[in-house]
């Protein structure tokens, strides 16, 4: 199962659709961000969101290499239920690239504080990639200040911790390639390559021009890209780094052991979580809705973020106090 899982996100992968197909998912997806940007101070750094509508937070919280430009499509279904925050990950996006090191500690505590300096009280998380690691870590630990969780190609099991590069099929060279020193450094620091060609890789109707000219942006030469090199080298595989495979473990066990909602929304063929990974989590998660959007590799708010947006919305309504 391992091998289909990962292999779906080799560089340069272009899912089959027809060309009328393909022509419509790009008419019906807006590359607009019609947001206002808002900046907030944390650890002396100036985080970038936008935040839309009023009530209960629902905050979103995306993952490598994307920014809160990715939810853009998503965000209009969730704006009438309450208070939409979606924030760019420190280093990434709008957000500050201050010198500092960039692994999980470090964004889970510009994620903290963020939560804290806009003082958000029972959170509906929205969650995708890493941000999924963040919010499942900051929900096992502050249970009393989560109210729901939304996720989608997610950091849990029984993907993850990956007990070895070999699980990973043909993936595997990929990430011994990235977590190489200097190898790692040329591929993604010099070639761009997380955004150049694993993102548009992995989105199933391919991106336009203009909507990777707004991932780009973020990453206009090397020293800029040094986040998008450090979360590969995060990835909990055969044991390394420690630290990250306890962390992903204790909240995978708190997955299953909580009543708190969950809806996990899983596209197909999927790539972290294709439907082998969907099953599992229906049989081992008990208060989950499982939803399946169709098409969609990745990152799959590029393909579906409609019926994503549809879905959480009514999965929130009937479950969310």
């Amino acid at each position: 199962m391992r091998r289909s899982i990962l292999a779906l996100l080799v560089p340069v992968i272009a899912f089959p659709l027809g060309a009328s197909a393909q022509e419509n998912a790009v008419a019906a997806i807006s590359a607009e961000f019609p947001f206002e940007s808002r900046f907030v101070s944390v650890l002396d750094s100036r985080m970038h969101y936008v935040d839309e509508g009023e009530g209960d937070p629902i905050l979103f919280l995306h993952g490598n290499p994307t920014s809160s430009y990715l939810w853009r499509n998503v965000i209009p279904h969730l704006q009438p239920q309450g208070r939409v925050i979606a924030l760019d990950l420190i280093g990434m996006g709008k957000s500050d690239k201050p010198d500092i090191d960039y692994t999980y500690d470090d964004h889970l505590r510009y994620v903290e504080g963020f939560i804290e300096a806009l003082d958000l009280k029972d959170i509906t998380l929205v969650i995708h990639d890493w941000g999924s690691a963040l919010g499942f870590d900051y929900a096992s630990r502050h249970e009393d200040n989560v109210v729901g969780i939304a996720f989608m190609e997610a950091i849990v099991p029984p993907f993850a911790p990956v007990p070895s590069y070999e699980a990973m099929g043909s993936m595997g060279a990929a990430f011994r390639a990235w977590r190489t020193p200097g190898t790692g450094e040329q591929m993604i620091l010099e070639q761009n390559q997380f955004v150049e060609q694993v993102l548009p890789g992995a989105v199933a109707r391919g991106l336009t021009e203009e909507e990777m000219a707004h991932y780009r942006a973020p990453y206009p030469d090397e020293a800029s890209r040094k986040p998008t090199l450090v979360w590969p080298r995060e990835v909990p595989i055969a044991g390394e780094p420690m630290r990250n495979v306890q962390m992903v473990e204790r909240y995978s066990a708190w997955m299953t052991g909580t009543e708190m909602p969950m809806i996990h929304l899983w596209a197909k063929p999927g790539a972290l979580n294709p439907e082998p990974v969907a099953e599992w989590l229906v049989q081992n998660i008990g208060n989950l809705e499982s939803v399946c959007v169709g098409q969609g590799i990745h990152f799959i708010q590029e393909d579906q973020p409609e019926i994503i947006g549809r879905a959480i919305a009514d999965w929130r309504r009937r479950n969310v106090r």
